[in-house]
């Protein structure tokens, strides 16, 4: 016998399809829900379907956009495009507030134990931006994990022979924190990737 009558084990179930949501977070946003006005909860319902309805991904670079292509791609210097995983890596530099180019959203990285090879991931629609724009720099931006450095290494030999400069952002020990506490492949990528001062 369910615990739940079925309008809330319904919702429940729905809830705990999103990523980093179990039972009891699913059990709570339920509730909550059930808590919420009539107004709010349509106007909720509606911000979910409006949003499947409106967002779509840029033409140009794969990120969201509610246009064809997105504001970044339509205002920014095309000359600089930062690679990244998936749409939510764009927000994360977009918050520095320090770069001026344009991105390429890979949507995934080359994962063979999950049987994700470079034709399922957006690497040709990244060649063909190569040939089309005049892109002088591409910067890895991809997670420094195996995959993600798989995935950099793999479209970085695919470019160098277009003459295009590629890069990868530094990775090292974060500020704050001591030498003692950080791990053996952190500590030795902050060695190679070491600056002059």
């Amino acid at each position: 016998m369910d615990i739940f009558i079925e309008p809330i084990g319904r919702l429940m179930n729905e809830f705990s399809k999103l990523p980093g949501v179990g039972k009891k977070t699913a059990q709570r946003y339920a509730y909550r829900v059930i808590r919420m006005s009539e107004e709010e909860a349509e106007a909720f319902a509606k911000a979910i379907v409006n949003i499947k309805k409106q967002v779509r991904f840029c033409s140009v670079c794969g990120n969201f956009t509610v246009n064809d292509v997105c504001d970044i791609c339509k205002s920014r210097d095309h000359s600089v495009v930062c690679v990244v995983k998936e749409p939510k890596d764009v927000i994360a530099l977009e918050k520095l507030r320090e770069f001026r180019g344009v991105y390429h959203v890979l949507h995934g990285v080359i994962d063979p134990m999950n049987g994700v090879t470079p034709n399922d991931i957006r690497i040709k629609e990244l060649l063909e931006r190569i040939n089309k724009e005049n892109v002088s720099e591409v910067i890895m931006a991809t997670n420094p994990d195996v995959e993600g450095e798989a995935t950099a290494m793999y479209i970085a030999k695919l470019l160098k022979p277009l003459g295009v400069k590629v890069t990868r952002l530094a990775h090292g020990i974060p500020i704050g924190s001591e030498l003692e506490y950080a791990d053996e492949v952190t500590l030795a990528r902050a060695l190679i990737d070491r600056k002059e001062l």
